[in-house]
């Protein structure tokens, strides 16, 4: 981790810099409890000399003085020792919401801040571990039911098993091997480093494609009655391309998430016999895309645009229009700005009259210097 949540450099943390001078180290505090025991220890020695006192109370005195002293600080050095003791212990059954207090200056105040960050990176990585639980579910998902649609129709009689059909089945396959394999990859998704596997294609009949599956597994859906996602099958897809030649340079299967999320959050939010509309449009550089999706929902309010793409959330949106539909796992607007920031490319929402409008542009592929 960096930034605010990771470990502080040397000199950059509240109170003293760590491996420098402290003016209240333990070594300090230890080298000041001798120094004290001599003092008073001569001092009653001072004492029993001037008013003939025996030595033996004087020793006494000396020990019980220097014994109370010390346990002072011994208590002020295993106090915090101990809590730091139970936080390890918690952090070690799971539990990383607890944290050791800062309020010292020394060595143990060190020590404290340093649990402290452990926690934190351990807290981070616990629910990154989840998102990318998380994560997979919701990408598996749609191959899954497409497959299952396919085979559903062909043992229930409502299609032939023919070459189309099987390359269809096949398709989602494929699909399906691939996502297993770069899903796994999401554990990379902050750091940036995934490959992206960038070709030329052609727009029109990709996208529809695209389209064509994802009215399939709302179908699928509604066959199964499958509670994870919408099952609407009232809503209309539309498909716009200008013009009909036009390509892009890109990483399809980046780009399929992308268009995939998009349109699975559109038609969810979409009113009854809604439409929802995939625009794609030359960008100003060679093979970039401009790309809109937009449906004639509620839409998102200006005030909710900035956190629409963060994970887990769900819009301000209670209750999405039409039957079938269902509140989401808030993961799908977050995938597609994931996918979007690998190729180096834009995605938010703009102004529109009606519903809710996503515009992508992506850079397409860079000119070679002259």
């Amino acid at each position: 981790m960096s930034g605010a949540d990771g470990p502080r450099s040397p000199g950059s943390g509240p109170g003293e810099p760590w491996g420098g001078v402290r003016p209240f180290s333990v070594k300090t505090k230890l080298g000041a409890l001798v120094v004290i025991s001599v003092l008073i220890t001569t001092g009653l020695s001072m004492i029993a000399v001037h008013t003939k006192t025996e030595l033996r109370f004087i020793t006494v005195f000396s020990m019980i003085a220097t014994l109370l002293i010390t346990q002072f600080v011994a208590h002020s050095l295993t106090a915090p020792l101990d809590e730091m003791n139970a936080v390890a212990r918690s952090i070690s059954h799971g539990d990383y919401t607890r944290r050791v207090r800062e309020n010292r200056r020394d060595e143990l105040g060190d020590l404290a801040q340093t649990i402290n960050v452990m926690a934190d990176e351990l807290e981070a990585q616990d629910a990154q571990r989840k998102e990318l639980v998380a994560n997979v579910s919701h990408e598996l998902r749609t191959p899954i039911a497409g497959l299952r649609a396919v085979l559903e129709n062909v043992v229930d009689g409502i299609a032939e098993a023919d070459p189309e059909t099987m390359r269809t089945a096949l398709k989602q396959t494929e699909r399906l091997g691939r996502l297993v394999e770069t899903l796994l990859d999401l554990s990379r998704l902050d750091n940036g480093v995934v490959a992206l596997r960038k070709r030329r294609f052609e727009v029109w009949p990709y996208l529809s494609g695209v389209l064509k599956e994802a009215n399939m597994v709302s179908s699928a859906r509604a066959t199964m009655g499958s509670g994870g996602s919408h099952t609407r099958t009232d809503v209309h897809l539309h498909l716009d391309v200008c013009p009909p030649e036009l390509t892009v340079h890109a990483d399809p299967e980046r780009i399929h998430q992308v268009v995939a999320n998009l349109i699975d959050n559109a038609v969810k939010h979409s009113p009854p016999h809604g439409r929802v509309t995939v625009k794609a449009r030359r960008g100003t550089q060679p093979d970039s895309l401009e790309l809109e999706v937009l449906d004639e929902g509620p839409g998102i309010p200006r005030s909710e645009w900035h956190r629409v793409f963060e994970r887990f959330n769900r819009g301000a949106v209670r209750r999405p229009h039409g039957p079938g539909s269902d509140g989401g796992t808030g993961l799908g607007l977050a995938i597609a700005r994931w996918a979007v920031d690998l190729h180096g490319g834009r995605i938010g929402v703009a102004e529109s009259e009606r519903g809710c409008r996503i515009l992508i542009t992506l850079p397409g592929e860079p000119s070679l210097p002259s």
